[in-house]
């Protein structure tokens, strides 16, 4: 195994993960009442992580867990992704 597969793997194990976050992020908004439409999800998830964002610092004072879960899984595939494809075609 390469390194840029070995990168590519960690990308779409960080994909996965966001995708797991984002599940959370809206079960989590949805038991708060707020309507998530679930056709148009991808392309609004940034405004409900940010939502999640707000309402947890809200209630809490602190973010919530999953938001910094999302960030830093999409965080770690889009770094792994280039560095992946940068190493594999040089």
């Amino acid at each position: 195994m390469t390194a840029s597969t070995a990168l590519l793997a960690i990308a779409l194990a960080g994909v996965g993960w966001g995708i797991v976050s984002t599940i959370m992020i809206v079960s989590s908004l949805q038991k708060r009442g707020i309507r998530i439409n679930f056709f148009l999800l991808r392309i609004m998830i940034i405004k409900h992580v940010g939502q999640y964002r707000a309402i947890t610092r809200e209630e809490t004072g602190r973010t919530g867990p999953w938001y910094y879960s999302f960030v830093a899984s999409m965080n770690l595939a889009l770094v792994c992704t280039i560095v992946g494809l940068v190493l594999r075609w040089t």
